[in-house]
């Protein structure tokens, strides 16, 4: 279980968080600004996790590489 429900969970708040940067680029909509305050503690922690989460799928690039296909 570990690697993989890493992989889902970083690979989740990744798409959560490019779904709000579309909503920031087609209607000036910032959500997790509505949802949690603009720039509070808690929306920066959120920026935050998106911003780890982008930077741990990274490592995915890697294992493009490590497939043999059969």
């Amino acid at each position: 279980m570990g690697n993989k429900f890493l992989d889902g969970t970083a690979l989740t708040i990744a798409i959560v968080g490019a779904i709000n940067w579309g909503l920031i680029g087609l209607f000036r909509f910032d959500l997790v600004a509505f949802i949690f305050g603009d720039m509070s503690w808690l929306s920066r922690i959120v920026y935050t996790i998106v911003g780890i989460c982008g930077l741990y799928l990274l490592t995915f690039y890697m294992k493009l590489g490590d497939r043999t296909d059969s």
